[in-house]
């Protein structure tokens, strides 16, 4: 057997043209551009076609796609009944469960072609957000809001998620962390993701598995860990002292350290600005102010950055957010891309198979009836 690597970490385990990431210098780039350009000039639904198609697109195919994605995003009425009848369960199990739902009311779900693959990841995109929209309406009380044609993707997740119009300046800071959270290369949901699709199993069922790695802790959930942390922190003193306490006590912080980059989060750089203009802009400013303590503290004993996770709890806790859905929101950007891995894994498809080191009981063990054991 080969040599065994714990956790695959550092194993190339399959080629990919969608994403490229250099942990040792801090790059991240879709396609080919770079995670500060897309941040700064990229809206949401650009990435997404840049994802699934390899080039940035033109006019008329960047309108086709926000109209593809407003004629779609209507839920098939029984998916709308299961939402309402779970509306105290865990938001990730709901997302999960409606999601693989999705598949009995489409009809082309089982058509492995190309084209209809294609159009099954339009309908992902722009239903998945609706099922964490309505599930968050239905379960405050409210009515599912029919969303408007005429604003753009992540302006219509804050509004139908909170019934109010964001102004430009949320608009702008929630479509910039759906660009950040688009894709990661061959992390665990992802992975997860293609080693379905790679079975030739549906592309819901492919997603479904992504959503299930998502949901663990150690993958999409530190983000909550992270505000509840400054949530319960009184000042800047304070959090000094709960970082040195926790750190002795070799408790890992939540937000801090990652199993790829060995320097910052490229992600983290605008991420930290958009927390720091949404918090001076709702009244969060403090939020802030204890999260660049923290990270200075952790930075200054144990040389660890922040990562995506640490001011995205920040970012969405100024935007109004409920802290139970920032795991659910980063499957909605990352349904990009996951779905661009899945297409991906179809066109160049072969079943992904690794070996396991064996550590039991030597082979030929007696054989003991039942009687005499």
């Amino acid at each position: 057997m080969g040599t065994i690597t714990a956790g695959l970490e550092g194993v190339i385990a399959g080629e990919s043209e969608i994403c490229y990431i250099d942990g040792y210098q801090g790059i991240l780039s879709y396609r080919g551009y770079n995670i500060h350009t897309l941040a700064e000039k990229a809206v949401f639904e650009e990435v997404i076609f840049l994802l699934w198609n390899g080039w940035l697109p033109k006019q008329p195919e960047l309108d086709r796609l926000k109209k593809d994605l407003v004629a779609v995003r209507e839920l098939p009425a029984a998916v709308i009944d299961f939402l309402s009848g779970q509306v105290k369960g865990n938001p990730m199990d709901v997302l999960r469960t409606a999601v693989s739902m999705l598949s009995l009311y489409d009809p082309e779900a089982q058509d492995m072609s190309a084209e209809a693959n294609h159009r099954k990841a339009v309908r992902l995109m722009a239903q998945t957000a609706n099922i964490v929209t309505g599930f968050n309406r239905l379960r405050t009380g409210n009515p599912l809001m029919p969303g408007d044609p005429s604003l753009g993707f992540s302006a219509n997740f804050l509004y139908t998620l909170t019934g109010k119009r964001p102004d430009e300046v949320m608009e702008r800071a929630f479509d910039v962390a759906m660009v950040l959270h688009a894709d990661h290369e061959l992390n665990a949901s992802t992975f997860a993701a293609r080693v379905t699709a790679a079975t030739l199993s549906d592309i819901y069922s492919s997603i479904t598995s992504g959503i299930g790695a998502l949901k663990g802790p150690l993958h999409g959930g530190a983000n909550q860990e992270v505000i509840r942390w400054l949530l319960d922190l009184g000042d800047e003193d304070e959090a000094v002292e709960r970082v040195k306490n926790t750190l002795a006590r070799k408790v890992k912080i939540p937000g801090f350290g990652h199993r790829v980059y060995r320097t910052e989060d490229p992600r983290a750089t605008h991420l930290r600005v958009l927390s720091e203009e949404l918090g001076r802009r709702t009244g969060h400013e403090k939020l802030f102010r204890l999260s660049r303590r923290m990270e200075e503290t952790v930075k200054e004993i144990k040389g660890l950055d922040a990562n995506v996770d640490f001011y995205s709890a920040s970012t969405y806790y100024s935007l109004g957010i409920p802290i139970d859905l920032f795991t659910p929101i980063f499957a909605v950007s990352r349904m990009a891309g996951w779905t661009a891995h899945v297409l991906e894994q179809y066109r160049n498809n072969r079943l992904i198979r690794p070996r396991a080191e064996y550590k039991g009981n030597p082979d030929g063990q007696t054989w003991i009836p039942v009687g005499k054991r």
